[in-house]
């Protein structure tokens, strides 16, 4: 059996990984990447990338349909758009495959991986001996065993964008950031969908104010059942949503209840690791290490932040993290970036910095501006813009803002910056403001918070 000795293997070649690999390929050390395919970062293949095609095409359709005379489109167009969403992915996940194989080039291993000794892992037939491991082996989505009997019917995140044709009506269920995105994209093109969660609220959303106008605005394109657990059984071919009060008859249901971390082949207690009572290994958020092991985990394994920039910024920690393990220095927790959440609903919702409930518990003060008071969210139609930044009273410090927010995305960016750099209403207020933009809605809203931390 062929040994291969190295100074950090890293198992798992999606966004993690490859920041991690990279990062140990610039610090000059010997690494390996290990995965057991397919290649091509789930953000491309199966995430963050196709999801936001299939709301792209979802709003060309649904602006086509809205335009005089064009209200009954064939849906030849619409499985058009869709074939063109499925050509986005299979661009992006092959180019990004591709990549990874030109990076690695010999120190790629398409394999399973194990540990079969702390430090030893077996990949294929290969035996690898390192001298610290990264873990980034990502998720995949849970499906509760409540609904094996219509397995036959289920769709998830990692079959949705195989369907060459899309189905006339889908049952989802899960609305959290991933549902709800998904469920508008395939209203959007023309499907008839029915959205169901056991929560109160969708997205993610802690704002109440915000939360409530996200209900209002996208119920009127995607029914919600809400608040209550989901039924399912098999009828005719087809299956059977229900609650206490709803019932549907979808084609497809697809589930978006949670991922779970693919480290059930890794054998981590073979790597000095030990597992609560559901298998899952305790990792420190900070060290990003669990146990005492020189083992360091990043990306969708850790389930706290499942965005691809925060995989890429927990592999370039976790490969710092494995390289001070490998020179024998210590290591201080390096600060984590702003965090921010966008979901590309259009109107976009976003939370930035400090969410409310974190906000409310330092006692920040409320800045809040509407979109019917905004020249350019009038123009757009939409008047249900809604705005709310929150600020430190002794400070006047910008601590965080939640939105739903035509273009949010853009303006989400600018507020990450400012509390990246401490910046204070007043120091924003001086900033300048185009005319007429989304972006004065801003400028309302700290004028609003402005107004209460003088009085």
């Amino acid at each position: 059996m062929p040994t291969r000795k190295v100074d950090i293997a890293v198992i798992g070649a999606g966004t993690a990984g490859l920041t991690a690999f990279y990062a140990i390929q610039a610090a000059g050390k010997k690494g390996v990447l290990i995965d057991r395919g397919p290649l091509g970062t789930t953000c491309a293949r199966v995430g963050c990338m196709p999801s936001k095609a299939a709301l792209h095409a979802g709003m060309r359709w649904k602006t086509a349909r809205q335009l005089p005379g064009m209200e009954s489109l064939p849906s030849g167009g619409q499985q058009a758009l869709w074939a063109q969403v499925r050509q986005t992915r299979d661009m992006l996940a092959n180019g990004a495959a591709d990549r990874t194989r030109k990076v690695a080039g010999d120190d790629l291993i398409l394999a399973e991986a194990r540990f079969i000794a702390p430090g030893v892992l077996q990949a294929g037939e290969e035996r690898i001996e390192a001298k610290a491991v990264v873990v980034a082996v990502g998720s995949s989505p849970i499906v509760p065993k409540a609904f094996n009997e219509v397995a036959a019917h289920i769709l998830t995140t990692d079959t949705l964008f195989d369907l060459e044709t899309l189905p006339k009506r889908v049952g989802i269920l899960g609305l959290g950031a991933i549902g709800l995105e998904l469920g508008l994209a395939l209203s959007r093109l023309g499907v008839d969908v029915v959205a169901a969660d056991q929560s109160a609220t969708v997205g993610g959303m802690q704002d109440p104010d915000v939360q409530g106008r996200m209900l209002d605005r996208f119920r009127k394109e995607l029914p919600m059942w809400l608040g209550s657990a989901v039924k399912a059984e098999p009828a005719n071919g087809k299956v059977l949503m229900r609650t206490d009060e709803h019932s549907a008859l979808v084609d497809r249901l697809l589930v978006v209840t949670g991922r779970a971390p693919n480290t059930a082949a890794l054998d981590l207690t073979a790597a000095g690791i030990p597992l609560d009572d559901k298998g899952r290994p305790n990792i420190d958020p900070v060290t990003m290490q669990a146990a005492d092991a020189a083992v360091f985990f990043a990306g969708d394994v850790q389930p706290d932040r499942p965005l691809q920039h925060e995989a890429a910024d927990e592999g370039k920690l976790a490969a710092q993290a494995a390289l001070a393990h490998v020179r024998g220095e210590s290591r201080q927790a390096t600060p984590r970036r702003v965090p921010i959440s966008i979901l590309f609903t259009d109107p976009d919702a976003c939370t930035v910095g400090l969410g409310f409930e974190a906000a409310m518990k330092q006692g920040a003060v409320i800045g809040e501006a509407e979109g019917k008071g905004n020249g350019r969210s009038r123009i757009l139609g939409a008047e249900a813009n809604l705005l709310r930044v929150y600020v430190e009273p002794g400070t006047g410090a910008l601590l965080g803002a939640s939105m739903l927010l035509t273009h949010g995305e853009h303006l989400a960016h600018l507020l990450a910056l400012a509390i990246h750099t401490k910046q204070t209403v007043n120091e924003l207020l001086d900033m300048p403001f185009y005319h007429p933009s989304i972006e004065e809605m801003l400028q309302s809203a700290l004028k609003s918070a402005a107004k209460q931390l003088k009085s």
